[in-house]
Order: structure tokens, then C-alpha cells, then sequence
């Protein structure tokens, strides 16, 4: 299995398509696998003419950890950031986009498509932020700016994602049925998604790795992050916000911000979508992506 060494962190990674393919790198979102990007939705990218390039995040799936870090206290986190304090976490976003930056250099790609969904589209702005030159162009799916006053998450969807949740070495039947139970709570009203598929993919996640540790530290990471939309306003790359209407977990202000921080950058904002990108929306998310590309 390949992996590179990104930062000191051992990073897998896995790509389709023809080297002579225009590079695309997707970034996933908090506790995600690469296989969260659907092998449908990889495929569709695929026949517009992207080389994709799928990997886990540090701390999760098959990439390198963080395990003598402990789990973070989030109370901390938050307070030293109310006092306007740098948080004491493991590691930053900015660490997870130098990550990217770094295994682009491993691949020998000079600059690169990046797209990114919920924390990827917060690591995917950072990428275009801090490495410009090699953001070819910048689409964030499902994200925000870190803008404090946006609206929150739902009650039923901040407890889908941070809920406590049943051990599967103790009751792997229960730990599963919570996993459907969770995707359909954040998933899209207007494209419900099969409950033995979303069982059978956390099914086989779960045998892939189980790092909820890992999911502490970056969701860690996520609090500490300071407000990117000044940054944002600097931008001057090609940029696409990809945003559900019906989004619970990161509401759709949360990509109109986004948007309005950009210089020049289109909001599609999708009715009956929630956060995730479900089989239904493949096509129309991957067109997207590619007029942005050829618009770069």
C-alpha cells in the first residue's frame, strides 16, 4: 500500500487514472476514511479527465498517528481561544494542508485541483492559502470560514457527530446500527441513501480502521482553527463552493460565507442536499468541478 512521508507523518494515499490526467486531490472530512469518497464519484471525476488522488488524513484510516497525544480536552481548547490564546492540540489544519502540499511533492505534481469536503474544505482553503502556487484551483464542498457567528449545527446533528457512540469490540452490531442511524440524521432529505449500504460502508470502514482517537485530534483541531475569512479575501484562484440547502451539520451559511470571502468564486448551493454527496448528486457535483477546472 503506498505511503508517503508528509511533515514526519506516514500518509496513505490512493490514485486513479493515467498520470497524464490533470490532477485532482480530495481531501476528506473529520474521522473520515479516503474511502468516503465514493468509488462512483471518483469514477465520474475520472471520465471528465482527472488523475485522482484520494488519502487519509494524519490520524485516521491507514495514515500515521497521533496515538501519544492522549484525546483532547475541548473545554480547554475552546477556552484558551476565547482569551484569544493559541490552543494546545496535537496539530493544526495548517499542519494537515502542509500534509497535502507535501504529498504533492512525493508525487512530483506542481500544482494540483483541490477539493475538499467539511474539515477537508477547511484544509482545502488552507492549501489554497498557504500554498498557492500549487492550488490549481480550490472547490470546498460542505464547509465554512470559521466565522463564529455562522449558525450552528442542529441538536440531532452535533450529537450524530459527537455523540458517544457504542464500542464495536464490545457490541459491533450496535456501533453499526448507530453509523445508519448517524448518516441519516446529516445525510441529504432529497436523496436518502439505502440503510444496508450505509450499514454495509460503515461496515467495512470499520474494518479498514477504527481510530476514534485519532477523530478527537482532529476534531480538536477543528475548534482551535482561527477565523480563515481574511485570509479567504486574499485568494485570487480559481474557487468553486459546493454547499447543501438542507445541510444540518454545517449549514448552508456556512458556504455562502465562504463564497462572499472569495474573490470571484461561484456558489452552488444544491435543494435537498444535506452533508454528504450522495450517489444521486455524483454527476452534477463532479460536472461542476470540472467547468471550474477548465476554467483555471
Amino acid at each position: 500500500m503506498p505511503k508517503a512521508i508528509c511533515n514526519g507523518v506516514g500518509i496513505h494515499y490512493e490514485i486513479s487514472a493515467p498520470e497524464n490526467s490533470k490532477p485532482i486531490i480530495l481531501i476528506g472530512g473529520v474521522g473520515t476514511q479516503l474511502t468516503r469518497w465514493s468509488e462512483p464519484f471518483v469514477q465520474t471525476l475520472a471520465a471528465h479527465g482527472f488523475r485522482v488522488i484520494r488519502f487519509d488524513n494524519r490520524d485516521i484510516g491507514l495514515s500515521d498517528g497521533h496515538e501519544d497525544a492522549g484525546v483532547p480536552d475541548f473545554r480547554a481548547v475552546l477556552a484558551a481561544k476565547a482569551r484569544g490564546e493559541a490552543p494546545a492540540v496535537p496539530y493544526t489544519l495548517d499542519d494537515m494542508a502542509d500534509d497535502v502540499a507535501a504529498l504533492l511533492d512525493h508525487l512530483q505534481i506542481e500544482r494540483a485541483h483541490v477539493a475538499g469536503a467539511s474539515m477537508g474544505g477547511m484544509i482545502a482553503q488552507l492549501v489554497a492559502i498557504r500554498h498557492p502556487q500549487r492550488t490549481a484551483s480550490l472547490t470546498s464542498i460542505m464547509s465554512s470560514t470559521g466565522n463564529p457567528d455562522l449558525p450552528k449545527a442542529t441538536d440531532a446533528a452535533s450529537q450524530a457527530l459527537t455523540g458517544r457512540r457504542a464500542d464495536p469490540r464490545v457490541d459491533r452490531a450496535a456501533f453499526l446500527d448507530e453509523a445508519v442511524m448517524r448518516a441519516q440524521v446529516i445525510g441529504s432529505p432529497a436523496h436518502a441513501e439505502d440503510a444496508a449500504e450505509l450499514r454495509a460502508r460503515a461496515e467495512e470502514d470499520l474494518d479498514r480502521a477504527f481510530r476514534p482517537d485519532g477523530f478527537a485530534r482532529q476534531y480538536a483541531a477543528i475548534l482551535a482553527a482561527p477565523d480563515r475569512r481574511p485570509a479567504l479575501a486574499r485568494l485570487s484562484v480559481p474557487t468553486l463552493v459546493i454547499h447543501g440547502a438542507d445541510d444540518p451539520l454545517v449549514r448552508a451559511e456556512g458556504g455562502r460565507d465562504t463564497a462572499a470571502h472569495v474573490p470571484g468564486a461561484r456558489l452552488l448551493e444544491i435543494a435537498g442536499m444535506g452533508h454528504n454527496i450522495p450517489h444521486a448528486l455524483n454527476r452534477q457535483i463532479a460536472d461542476a468541478i470540472a467547468e471550474l477546472a477548465a476554467r483555471a
